[in-house]
């Protein structure tokens, strides 16, 4: 056995060292992971110790591979470079979002206020801090892009990772469309009319507003000339034609717009005769 060891080069005795200490530290994670699951019935809290854990471990491994490898390095400053590099690994996120805040607060993406939609979470930011920012939520199982009460925390790393959509900064309106399907029989124009004469009263009242921010937001973004006036499109489907309203609207009055729109379309086509809404229907053979 002396003799194995005599043998041995250096190098090969402290990778020896190192793989030894690697085992030791991954084992004593599992046994502390494998206990807290065990012993702890708060989720959070395990899931807490579990990154601690590894945090833990990673700086262990860092400082004994130094002890172990120290004096095969001439410059301090080569083992402060190894550990830093270890560290940004160990804590790549935590640092993404550190840097997430940082683009928060010198590119303001969004501010507190602002409505925004980011992967699969959409809704008001309420809070911004330096590792997460929180929103109102919105959407999800309630329609219109009302609130759902919850509370949505998004690290700020995020921000790297996925496309992110603002609702409100710099322009503050959305177009929002309507969709009524008449039957054929039905007289389309006049239909037409009716839709156009009740979205034009909700384009005018944002109408200079609207105008006023695009101005502003032209400065920022080539959005060239855009037509803010409420429009009526036709189509056709296979059970009748299809009208769609589109018209400007603030990007928070979204549900209560709609539902204001929708009522006065129900009760003018319900006064004119010449105007059938479509549904689908299906005819049986009883021959």
């Amino acid at each position: 056995m002396t003799v194995l060891v005599l043998a041995l080069s250096s190098t090969q005795t402290r990778l020896i060292w190192s793989a030894a200490v690697f085992v030791v530290v991954v084992i004593g994670r599992w046994l502390v992971t494998r206990w807290t699951c065990r012993r702890i019935a708060d989720p959070e809290l395990v899931f807490r110790t579990r990154k601690a854990s590894t945090y833990v471990a990673t700086l262990v491994l860092l400082l004994a591979s130094g002890v172990i490898w120290v004096d095969r390095f001439d410059d301090v400053t080569t083992i402060l470079g190894i550990f830093a590099a270890g560290l940004a690994v160990a804590l790549g996120d935590v640092f993404l979002d550190l840097a997430g805040w940082v683009y928060i607060v010198m590119r303001h993406p969004f501010r507190t206020g602002d409505r925004i939609e980011i992967g699969d979470h959409a809704g008001d930011v309420v809070d911004v801090r330096v590792f997460r920012f929180s929103l109102l939520e919105i959407g999800n199982w309630v329609d219109a892009d009302q609130h759902t009460g919850r509370i949505v925390h998004v690290p700020n790393g995020q921000l790297f990772r996925t496309a992110m959509a603002n609702y409100t900064t710099g322009f503050h309106h959305i177009w929002h469309e309507v969709e009524v399907v008449i039957t054929f029989d039905s007289d389309w124009h006049e239909a037409k009319e009716i839709i156009a004469g009740i979205l034009a009263p909700y384009g005018e009242s944002v109408h200079d507003m609207a105008e006023s921010e695009l101005a502003e937001a032209s400065a920022d973004y080539l959005l060239g000339r855009a037509d803010i006036e409420p429009a009526v499109y036709v189509s056709t489907l296979a059970n009748g034609v299809r009208l769609t309203g589109r018209v400007l609207i603030r990007a928070t009055e979204r549900r209560p717009i709609d539902s204001a729109i929708w009522s006065e379309l129900l009760d003018a086509i319900a006064a004119e005769p010449t105007v059938e809404l479509a549904y689908p229907t299906i005819t049986l053979d009883n021959g």
